[in-house]
């Protein structure tokens, strides 16, 4: 108490965290995210949430692991409105998560796809007093439509899905509060462009609804305050990704002309076909639609008469399921191309520490 403080000079340029990547599609890299970065997306986020927080009250469910950008912006925004968050050390043990939900009157949780869908598959958790829960935040992963409908049947709450990326501090776009699931991930926030660019980094024009989708489909590409300055010593790979202001996301997708963008999936991860790009989230949100699914992913694996195939991996949630009852739920919702041809069943999916499945992991 006796030592004297001196006061460090800040300016909003300077950085304030070397935030790393999850490394699901290649190597961790340190995003340079500064204060102005930070702060920016606090009151972007802050303008979306307004209409629902209120200050000093809301008890928040945090089950993400602090040091993900996910939880770290969520958390600071709680703090930012006086809510109390309930830290979650392990979201895995899916019964101690129950038991701990039932200690409060929540009304805000942040999640991913797998930690909803382990939820609603946990006893004890559909018996839960949900009448103080008001926003539940999907992010990280796609939410699938099953999930999302199961949830809003449990809950009576709708799962809103947002979008961002560690290198957006990560807040990007999100769907308006209160809305159903309908596969987009909404609106940019205040003060952040979206655009959709070709191979050429040539901008595609708004989707209208009629015409076909794939001539408006391409990498999303983002612009505003929230944007990193760059990878911690890595120019080249900075190079890579940061291109006239604009933040190169490799993720997918297109925008409609009310502006709402719906992702497709990883640039990376997509698959080719006989020359047609299948995206594996259309065929795991296809194959979680069967009652027997508890959960699934899909990859591309090499064939020698369409070049790539479609491979399920799946996690059975009724021991009884066959392959070919997946293949006969696929035919109902999947054109011929994007049939899976190959289907296996493990125990469990590879996931990163906030629950993604690793699509790279299932390839070996």
């Amino acid at each position: 108490a006796a030592a004297r403080c001196t006061p460090v000079s800040m300016n909003a340029s300077e950085l304030a965290f070397l935030q790393y990547t999850g490394g699901t599609t290649g190597v961790s890299k340190g995003a340079m995210l500064t204060h102005r970065n930070m702060l920016a997306n606090l009151e972007q986020t802050g303008v979306w949430i307004s209409g629902s927080f209120k200050a000093g009250s809301e008890i928040v469910i945090a089950p993400l692991p602090m040091y993900h950008i996910f939880c770290l912006t969520s958390t600071l925004s709680f703090m930012k409105w006086g809510s109390l968050s309930v830290l979650i050390t392990n979201p895995r043990d899916l019964p101690a998560l129950v038991h701990e939900l039932a200690q409060w009157k929540w009304s805000v949780m942040s999640g991913v796809n797998t930690l909803f869908n382990g939820l609603l598959n946990t006893p004890g958790f559909s018996a839960l007093d949900f009448s103080s829960l008001k926003v539940v935040i999907g992010g990280g992963a796609a939410v699938q439509k099953s999930v999302a409908e199961r949830w809003k049947e449990v809950t009576g709450c709708y799962i809103t899905e947002a979008y961002g990326l560690t290198e957006a501090s990560p807040g990007v776009s999100a769907s308006p509060l209160d809305t159903p699931w309908n596969g987009m991930i909404g609106l940019p926030f205040s003060s952040t462009e979206v655009s959709i660019r070709n191979d050429d980094f040539t901008a595609l024009p708004p989707w209208n609804g009629q015409d076909d989708v794939e001539a408006h489909t391409g990498e999303i590409c983002v612009r505003g305050p929230q944007v990193m300055a760059a990878y911690w010593g890595n120019a080249k790979e900075t190079a890579k990704v940061i291109e006239d202001g604009w933040l190169r996301t490799g993720d997918i997708g297109h925008m409609d002309d009310r502006g709402y963008v719906t992702i497709t999936d990883r640039k990376k991860d997509m698959i080719l076909v006989s020359g047609f790009n299948v995206y594996p989230s259309e065929i795991e949100n296809v194959v979680a639609s069967h009652p027997g699914v508890l959960e699934c992913g899909a990859i591309g694996v090499p064939d020698e008469r369409t070049g790539e195939a479609v491979k399920v991996v799946i996690v059975r949630k009724h021991p009884d399921l066959t392959d070919q009852a997946v293949v006969q739920h696929c035919k109902a919702h999947l054109t011929g191309y994007k049939m899976p041809r190959q289907i296996e069943f493990r125990d469990a999916l590879p996931k990163s520490p906030i629950g993604k499945i690793l699509r790279r992991e299932l390839r070996t």
